[in-house]
């Protein structure tokens, strides 16, 4: 018999007669997480995404610094500590070793499906450094890596003849058979019931910062994952752990925070106060640059503080921030000629469904993977860039898992 992870399902959603859709795995969510692991899956396996606005709404899209990489041996080391180090030694060490280890052979992947990271004049990857990263190894197209890397994906994704995208639908609830998940209620943009029923499910639902009044993240990012998980009784972990980015674009509007990346300050940009003397070391954790603006904001009684482009050389704004430079001119500050007021926003979700190496959750069948998911990478505190590099690091895992369980189920055996 199918329940429901709440116990039933809401009330205003009719399940009697509703539309029905079976496929060997569903995945919850279109960014770089859910897409990679529906082009990490068998093409024999049917496949089913949906997506709760357009597939362009995702954070992935959003995510401008870049995704780091093991440049060489000699960086293994560095990289762990450096990831440790910003997340107050709470990571999960297994973890991160997975990420720095499978980190060349991913890029490698990417570069196979025409993503275009910057390169230098020698025609090599440019490699570039964020606050608390000890050494370059960020690679990046501009300041849009996260839209370059997820359209790739998507036309990847679009390609497959096994997979299929539902956008404007919303997960409302998960399906159980005898303690397993067999799928997910959701509701379509017509806001009609559909069933989906699958062998195995994957959660990338994103992260929490629609809940609150000033994030970077879209406002459709409610925690629904979590959410749902909490209400079945799955073990989520660390949901107190959430990242407050350093600098967002300050406007009195209620807009979505417009994010002006770390690897500003990488390339140069400083802090200062209200009356232009600098105040921090740009370059440590977000964490601890967040505390130094919030204390200097109440310091001198301001909303913002203001980060200064004058170290920066004129090309690397024009060419490396060129989005960041063309969304402040529309605001009306030019970054060539004068620093632009910032202020701390909510960014990420650091903790969410507990998942194991695998990206399996504590209910058989059911996967959680990127933002919606805690695998213990972040620890308190994520490093600049690590994010997009994990989720697609642990959604390929989940995928290779769904597929040898699911070739060892069609033999008559388990795993």
């Amino acid at each position: 018999m199918i329940t429901y992870g709440a116990g039933a399902p809401a009330p205003q959603i009719d399940v009697d007669g509703c539309e029905e859709i079976s496929c060997d795995v569903l995945i919850v969510g279109c960014g770089v997480a859910g897409l990679y692991t529906a082009l990490n899956l068998p093409t024999n396996l049917s496949v089913e995404i949906i997506c709760k606005e357009d597939v362009a709404s995702c954070d992935s899209m959003l995510a401008q610094g870049g995704i780091c990489v093991q440049r060489d041996d000699d960086d293994y080391d560095p990289w762990f500590e450096d990831t440790l180090r910003a997340g107050h030694y709470e990571n999960r060490k297994e973890s991160v070793d997975i990420m720095i280890r499978e980190s060349r052979p991913l890029i490698d992947d990417l570069l196979s499906l025409g993503v275009r990271f910057d390169r230098n004049p020698a025609g090599e990857l440019d490699y570039t450094r964020e606050g608390a990263h000890s050494r370059p190894r960020i690679l990046h197209t501009a300041d849009l890596t996260g839209a370059e890397i997820t359209t790739k994906l998507l036309l990847a994704v679009e390609a497959r003849t096994n997979v299929s995208i539902h956008e404007y639908t919303t997960m409302r609830d998960l399906l159980i058979e005898d303690g397993c998940c067999v799928g997910v209620l959701a509701t379509d943009g017509a806001n009609e019931t559909v069933k989906f029923l699958a062998r195995d499910t994957v959660l990338a639902t994103g992260g929490v910062g629609g809940l609150y009044p000033r994030s970077t993240n879209f406002r459709s990012l409610t925690g629904d994952g979590c959410r749902i998980c909490r209400d079945a009784g799955i073990e989520l972990e660390h949901m107190d752990y959430v990242q407050i980015h350093p600098t967002s674009l300050y406007t009195p509007k209620p807009d979505r925070s417009f994010l002006i990346s770390e690897s500003c300050r990488g390339e140069g940009a400083i802090l200062l106060d209200a009356h232009g003397q600098r105040f921090t070391d740009e370059l440590q954790p977000r964490d601890v640059v967040t505390a130094a603006i919030y204390h200097q904001m109440e310091k001198d009684h301001t909303e913002h503080v203001w980060l200064s482009f004058e170290n920066v050389p004129a090309e690397v704004i024009t060419s490396h921030f060129t989005n960041i430079y063309k969304r402040c001119l529309a605001e009306g500050y030019d970054i060539l000629h004068e620093p632009i007021p910032v202020v701390p926003a909510q960014h990420y979700l650091m903790g969410g469904i507990h998942v194991d190496a695998e990206s399996r959750t504590a209910m058989p069948h059911l996967y959680a993977a990127g933002e919606t998911s805690c695998n213990g990478v972040h620890g308190k505190n994520r490093l600049a860039s690590n994010s997009l590099l994990e989720s697609m690091v642990f959604a390929r895992r989940a995928a290779l898992d769904i597929a040898e369980s699911q070739k060892a189920r069609k033999k008559g055996r388990s795993l």
